[in-house]
């Protein structure tokens, strides 16, 4: 499990760039690159960073599913994940 900290963080972000995204949208589009460089920084959305929605552990995240590789590995087995079954040949 992550640190509480770092999740918060993260979510943080997460709003702040919601909440600019019309504006960088249209600062980027008349080209007022001075007005863009005064938003906060964590608006931008090259900042965020993919967590697992359930651990919040940063590495190893799979996008299609939106948790990391040890919960998925973890859940498939179990068979908490519709569709997925451990290979056997």
């Amino acid at each position: 499990m992550a640190k509480k900290s770092h999740i918060a963080r993260e979510a943080k972000r997460q709003k702040l760039v919601a909440k600019y995204a019309a504006l960088r949208k249209k600062l980027k589009e008349e080209g007022d690159y001075e007005a863009l460089d005064k938003l906060p920084r964590n608006a931008s959305p090259v900042r965020l960073h993919n967590r697992c929605r359930l651990t919040g552990r940063p590495k190893g995240y799979m996008r299609k599913f939106g948790i990391n590789r040890v919960t998925f590995r973890k859940m498939a087995n179990e068979g908490k994940i519709p569709g997925i079954t451990k290979a056997s040949w």
